[in-house]
């Protein structure tokens, strides 16, 4: 998934990400009780933080110097993370994501893509507001 990660890459890295990943998280109390069983497994590793792809993504939009709707578009959201965004990228991108429609409707390809790269984006830590993954 070449173009895909580096999608993620470019989201992931930005600075509000950076803060959502530095910030302690929520540590459930354990119950006091000795009749509770423990377990002696190995613990296991805390949850990755959860990047707020949104919360990203509009950062990038108020500092860009376009009019860029990455809610509505591919090429947008690739711009937005400066990506190169022309048909043959996105062509590529579709071939990362296992696209198989007809490459030469680009309006079918990008809606598809759109969606693809934001369920993605959820199934890879990320949090993308439910209204974008219908």
């Amino acid at each position: 998934m070449g173009l895909f990660s580096g999608i993620i890459s470019k989201i992931y890295a930005h600075p509000v990400a950076a803060a959502a990943a530095a910030e302690p998280q929520a540590v459930t109390p354990q119950a006091e009780a000795t009749n509770i069983p423990v377990s002696t497994s190995t613990p296991t590793a805390p949850a990755a933080p959860v990047v707020d792809i949104a919360a990203v993504l509009d950062d990038l939009a108020k500092k860009s110097k376009e009019k860029l709707d990455w809610r509505k578009s591919i090429v947008d959201l690739m711009k937005l993370v400066g990506m190169d965004s022309s048909l043959s990228e996105r062509k590529e991108l579709a071939r990362d994501l296992d696209y198989t429609g007809d490459m030469s409707d680009s309006a079918a390809m990008n809606i598809w893509l759109h969606k693809e790269v934001l369920k993605k984006l959820a199934t890879n830590g990320g949090k993308v507001p439910a209204d974008l993954l219908v």
